[in-house]
């Protein structure tokens, strides 16, 4: 069993953090107000400072929700850099951009650590259920050893190439995601204002080409009107705009990105930002003068 770091007990954080206690690793954290109640009881230990749980961890793994707290986590004052233990293994599950990932790969290498980048799929049930889709970025070496770990917390765990090619997998899950959810979202809309009993198409649509895992739970949440997250549209923005941003890099053009962005965008301007992404319907419904499962 291994003494390991975890840093970000959010949402996603909490249930992941508490399979690797029930597998019998030892987990630090840095303290931040009071510690979950359940993670408390199983013997979660706190740290003052990422360099602290540094100090004590064999492995690090850092599960934040966008790439300057990832930055500010590794390299900032008291971070984990300053308290790096020779062969540490630093296991990224944030979403974060590509690029700075391979320069924190190289930074956290430079100081004679090993880096993997593991963001993950699956959202809140996904993580309560340990089961994530994984995407590994790093060293073949570097994915070895963080294997037995991730496997904890997933059911397929993918070594998909070099450091940052996790990241890039997960950008490319999340264009996929956001235009998923946007197209069962008019499916369903365009079934209600045309006066079908929405409930009645979803379960039609779930048993031909059109089922899909996002159809299957997101279009439950549309019906039945329950917009907590799971994943928070604001999150879900950050990730297309890092999308948008490797297009424009790459002299790239992604239409349907782009207007999945918008959509997000005027969830936002009405107070959205924390919703479930499965609000994006509501920018659609808006446009549309009518709900989905108005009669």
């Amino acid at each position: 069993m291994s003494k390991i770091g975890f840093i970000g007990l959010g949402i996603m954080g909490r249930p992941m953090a508490g399979h690797l206690l029930d597998a019998g690793h030892t987990l630090t954290t840095v303290k931040r107000g009071s510690l979950d109640n359940i993670l408390a009881e199983k013997g979660v230990k706190e740290a003052a400072s990422p360099k602290a749980v540094a100090e004590t961890s064999e492995i690090i793994i850092t599960m934040l929700p966008d790439t300057p707290d990832v930055e500010d986590v590794l390299f900032g004052e008291g971070g984990v850099i300053e308290g790096l233990q020779p062969g540490t293994l630093v296991i990224d599950m944030s979403s974060i951009a590509p690029i700075p990932t391979q320069a924190f790969a190289k930074r956290i290498t430079e100081a004679g650590g090993e880096y993997v980048d593991a963001p993950v799929s699956g959202g809140e049930g996904g993580a309560i259920n340990a089961a994530l889709t994984i995407m590994v970025g790093g060293t073949e070496e570097g994915f070895k050893r963080a294997l037995p770990v991730l496997e904890k917390m997933g059911h397929s765990v993918t070594h998909i190439g070099d450091h940052g090619a996790g990241q890039t997998c997960k950008v490319a899950n999340q264009i996929v995601v956001a235009l998923t959810i946007e197209a069962v979202a008019e499916g369903l809309l365009f079934a209600s204002k045309a006066g079908a009993d929405v409930a009645k198409v979803r379960e039609s649509l779930l048993g031909g080409l059109a089922q899909s895992k996002i159809l299957d739970v997101h279009g439950e949440r549309m019906i039945k009107r329950t917009f907590d997250p799971g994943f928070k549209i604001h999150l879900h923005q950050k990730d297309l705009n890092l999308a948008l941003e490797g297009a424009r890099s790459l002299n790239l053009s992604l239409p349907g990105t782009a207007n999945a962005q918008q959509l997000f965008q005027a969830c936002v301007a009405n107070g959205g930002a924390q919703w479930d992404h499965s609000g994006i319907v509501r920018a659609l419904e808006r446009l549309a003068n009518h709900d989905v499962g108005d009669s």
